[in-house]
């Protein structure tokens, strides 16, 4: 395996390859009920991801996101259809991508730095030289100081930046974050949103993230994926014509204004689609 573990090269751009990086390919997936019978989690979703690209998942509660994650992931496998990446069908295989939940799973009995290389060292690299890798990242990207603290030490933004560069460390080309800001204070979540943000772009990582939050998603992506109520269905998406990079100010432009009323429609007609089903 080729180890990349410094920022992509100045200028290299996101989503330039005309070859998909990532395709969820007419999945469904299906759990047993327990009154008998199966439950639909997912049905047909399709996705094509570009490399580079950062996209944002919205839906109401329990419309399968995580489901979506996890087969993505390799930790399910789906009743039918196929995930690709890199052109390869992928299906049910752990280890290809990165993957952070809500909950950022810092190991209590190691320090912000051991912390930080775990996906190295699971990677084969020895740990001084894991070490020798992280520790300026640790001064670039704000934790430059908390080297030797333990994750009970730390705020919960702070944790999740130590999340956050592990994930990134674990040197995946293909980032799944869900919900890694849901638990945070405003003022908190918006300087981990910046933060993110100058991370991907130094990266160049593909990035699917899960929110709830319409304003979060039109700010941090390229492109917002609309997903309907369970059953979970892939029901629309837009691209975001906003510069990058971005500042805060943003949110009050009329261009981002017009998409979150977009946003709203798409997710309002989601709800509307499967209130008629429900009632066949």
């Amino acid at each position: 395996m080729t180890t990349t573990l410094a920022p992509a090269p100045s200028g290299a751009g996101t989503g330039t390859t005309s070859e998909p990086q990532l395709v969820v390919e007419h999945v469904h997936r299906r759990f047993p009920s327990p009154e008998g019978g199966t439950v639909d989690a997912l049905v047909d979703a399709d996705l094509t991801v570009r490399p580079g690209e950062f996209i944002s998942l919205i839906g109401p509660s329990g419309c399968g996101k995580s489901t979506l994650f996890n087969l993505i992931a390799g930790l399910d496998t789906p009743t039918e259809g196929r995930i690709l990446i890199d052109g390869v069908d992928r299906s049910g295989q752990q280890g290809l991508v990165g993957y952070m939940l809500q909950k950022d799973l810092l190991l209590p009995w190691r320090t912000v730095l051991e912390n930080v290389v775990l996906g190295l060292e699971i990677g084969g690299v020895r740990r001084k030289a894991a070490q020798a890798i992280a520790r300026p990242l640790l001064s670039t990207y704000g934790l430059g100081g908390f080297e030797g603290r333990y994750p009970a030490q730390l705020s919960g933004g702070m944790r999740q930046r130590v999340a956050l560069l592990r994930t990134i460390l674990f040197n995946r080309d293909v980032i799944l974050l869900d919900e890694p800001f849901g638990a945070l204070d405003a003022q908190t979540r918006e300087q981990m949103q910046e933060w993110l943000l100058d991370l991907w772009d130094d990266f160049q990582k593909t990035v699917l993230f899960v929110t709830h939050d319409i304003d979060e998603a039109i700010y941090l992506s390229d492109r917002v994926v609309v997903m309907s109520a369970r059953p979970g269905r892939i029901v629309a998406s837009f691209d975001v014509p906003l510069d990058r990079p971005r500042k805060p100010s943003v949110v009050t432009s009329a261009e981002f204004v017009r998409l979150k009323a977009d946003a709203r429609e798409l997710l309002n007609g989601a709800h509307r689609t499967h209130d008629v089903q429900e009632t066949r």
